[in-house]
């Protein structure tokens, strides 16, 4: 389905692909168990509907990547660069991931989900993330601007500065506690 070097339902664990580029064009319901990716070049690769448990792609390059149903459970992914993905059907899902200095500029993010994510710096100017599920998760310093929010749920997230003016947040949700991040930039105080 994804081409002839295809490899489909394969479990690598431990492996270092930051040293050697992974030779297939595409992964389909692949497991990936603590490999490491950090500063791989992982341009034009496709993998579609896997599972990386506990790697770093730290600084991994993403160009024209496709991440279709791609899910993140413990992983380490620093200063990554998700805008240069293929943003056709890019889907994902984090879980206890560490996201620090990110970037989803301008993606469609409908629905997402980041549960127990630390998400410090992160770009989501401009992106579409209606529906977006935040739980759980630090958003110190995230950028939200010019972005797409409406029906996403920040209601167990903490950290964040929205200016509703900027972004679009309707029916979007927040908890009492997290009015702070929403008046921010009034200069206000609320007890």
């Amino acid at each position: 389905m994804i081409g002839q070097a295809a490899i489909e339902e394969n479990t690598f664990t431990r492996v270092d692909f930051s040293k050697q580029r992974p030779v297939a064009t595409g992964f389909e319901e692949c497991t990936f168990e603590h490999c490491f990716f950090s500063k791989a070049d992982l341009s034009n690769i496709v993998f579609s509907d896997c599972i990386f448990t506990g790697c770093d792609f730290s600084m991994a390059t993403l160009t024209k990547t496709v991440l279709r149903g791609a899910r993140f459970k413990d992983c380490k992914m620093l200063g990554v660069h998700f805008e240069q993905c293929n943003s056709f059907i890019f889907t994902v899902d984090f879980e206890n991931c560490i996201l620090n200095l990110a970037s989803f500029y301008k993606l469609s993010m409908k629905k997402t989900r980041f549960q127990n994510c630390t998400l410090h710096e992160v770009d989501f100017a401009e992106c579409d993330l209606t529906g977006a599920l935040f739980d759980h998760c630090a958003l110190n310093g995230a950028k939200f601007d010019r972005t797409v929010l409406a029906k996403a749920d920040f209601r167990t997230s903490f950290h964040y500065a929205i200016d509703p003016e900027r972004n679009r947040v309707a029916k979007a949700k927040f908890s009492s506690a997290g009015l702070a991040g929403l008046l921010g930039k009034y200069d206000i105080e609320i007890d």
